[in-house]
């Protein structure tokens, strides 16, 4: 059974979560030819304060992305 796990800074809806899983399963079962039904897709979310990127926490950069 494959299993794919995605790590993502949090903020993204629902509807974006389940889009990028259901891609992610259609690409394993057209380059594993397994069933859908045998391919597990787990996202991991980390508030943005528990993230960092370059020194700076997501916070910090998406403030500065403001200014």
């Amino acid at each position: 059974m494959p299993e794919v796990t995605i790590n993502l800074a949090a903020g993204r809806t629902d509807e974006q979560k389940k889009g990028l899983m259901l891609d992610i399963t259609a690409a394993v079962v057209k380059n594993t030819g397994v069933d859908a039904d045998a391919v597990v897709v787990q996202i991991n979310e980390a508030p943005l304060n528990n993230k960092m990127k370059g020194g700076k926490t997501f916070v910090e950069r998406a403030a500065a992305a403001k200014k």
